[in-house]
């Protein structure tokens, strides 16, 4: 999560939208966040999530039709996300 903070702004200049997701509750996830200074949203997930997407570290790049094009399971490198979220189709 903190190599996702150390490259938002980033992100946000691609107008890429980063989200943590886990089943920890939202007290967890306030405290995880203000430990690491986390400037994104995290989401408790039911397990709707989870069913639909999988479990453990997996990162996804979902497109605004909510598509998904791309998939790396652990801890992708922030530059070749960026060199994905690049490819995306324009709007």
């Amino acid at each position: 999560m903190q190599a996702f903070q150390d490259d938002i702004v980033r992100f946000e200049e691609l107008n890429a939208q980063v989200l943590g997701v886990s089943s920890d509750t939202l007290e967890t996830h306030q405290e995880f966040a203000a430990k690491l200074d986390l400037r994104f949203p995290l989401l408790v997930d039911d397990g709707t999530i989870r069913k639909q997407y999988g479990s453990g570290r997996i990162t996804y790049i979902i497109d605004r039709a909510g598509f998904v094009r791309y998939v790396h399971k652990g801890m992708p490198d922030n530059d070749e996300l960026i060199r994905a979220i690049r490819q995306l189709p324009a709007d």
